[in-house]
């Protein structure tokens, strides 16, 4: 039997989009929810759907096809320079979804049994799940803690429990949010469980360009960070954004100055309030760059804006 102690986990590095030279399948290992690349061998065919054992870094375990890519958002083996491939070592047969079926009824037994083992070893630790390895004789346990975890201790009780080799991992926030799953505040899966568990490093500056609320109640997920969507549309917000000046730039209009206070990009409006204590909003069209002077302007209302205005319904 042997023990696995994992030092507390450093920050994960960026991801980057890869171009794949051809198409790769990807595969979503289905005990932790992370997305791999793999290629099946020679004369093997596999489609949207299908189970396959994939070798993991955990193990060979079972894995869902998701389907081929071209293009993938993930870590670069730094060594290689090269995106991570894992080898499809068989097609799932019957015995191993009966298989896998079994482990995870036993796996709610390994998952209260370990709880309380931690509990008497007096380890200040969460579990966060149990999982037999498929192909493998072993046991593998995902926890989180603040600290580094010496849980020596803790193996040899469950070694002489299961009498199979053990192997704990500390994971992050993130990855606890991606192993369990759950709904997000939109009712959807979490994104780094039901979509991919390669996402983008995500900052407050990205919340700040969207005009969203900066309480982190409301832009934080169940793991404490932010939320992993706020990437989604922060490149279009930042593109459109350059098309206009910054809230604060003041803008001569109408005999008078004003500062823009906010630029709606989806509505297409900009609130801006005058010297004289005047609110105007104005449809973001109306502003334009003077090349000449290297000032931004406000161009006069034209007949074609009049109608465009009388056509929406009055506000209530």
């Amino acid at each position: 039997m042997e023990d696995y102690i994992e030092e507390q986990p450093a920050d994960e590095p960026e991801t980057q989009t890869i171009k794949l030279e051809k198409a790769f399948l990807v595969a979503k290992i289905l005990h932790s929810s992370e997305t791999e690349l793999c290629l099946p061998p020679e004369g093997m065919s596999l489609c949207a759907g299908e189970y396959v054992v994939l070798s993991t870094r955990y193990g060979k375990d079972l894995a869902r096809i998701l389907g081929p890519v071209h293009e993938f958002n993930m870590r670069v083996d730094e060594n290689s320079g090269k995106p991570p491939l894992h080898e499809v070592v068989r097609k799932a047969t019957e015995e191993d979804m009966k298989r896998h079926k079994e482990f995870r009824a036993k796996e709610e037994e390994a998952f209260s049994l370990c709880k309380a083992k931690i509990l008497q070893h007096n380890l200040d630790m969460k579990l966060v799940s149990a999982h037999y390895i498929l192909d493998e004789a072993k046991i593998l346990f995902f926890f989180t803690a603040d600290a580094r975890v010496d849980f020596r201790e803790l193996v040899k009780d469950l070694v002489g429990v299961f009498k199979t080799r053990i192997e704990l991992r500390q994971i992050g926030v993130r990855d606890e949010s991606r192993v369990i799953g759950g709904a997000g505040v939109c009712g959807r899966h979490y994104c780094c469980h039901g979509i991919t568990d390669k996402l983008r490093p995500v900052s407050i500056k990205m919340a700040k360009v969207q005009n969203l609320s900066l309480n982190s109640m409301k832009i934080s997920g169940p793991c404490g960070r932010l939320l992993c969507c706020l990437s989604y549309e922060f490149e279009t917000y930042s593109e459109e954004k350059k098309k206009l000046p910054g809230e604060g730039y003041k803008i001569a209009y109408d005999d008078a100055v004003f500062k823009i206070l906010e630029i709606n990009i989806l509505s297409r409006k900009v609130k801006m309030l005058s010297d004289d204590g005047r609110l105007l909003e104005i449809p973001s069209s109306r502003i334009y760059h003077d090349a000449k002077t290297g000032k931004w302007r406000i161009r006069e209302i034209t007949p074609l804006d009049q109608q465009e205005e009388e056509k929406k319904p009055a506000a209530k």
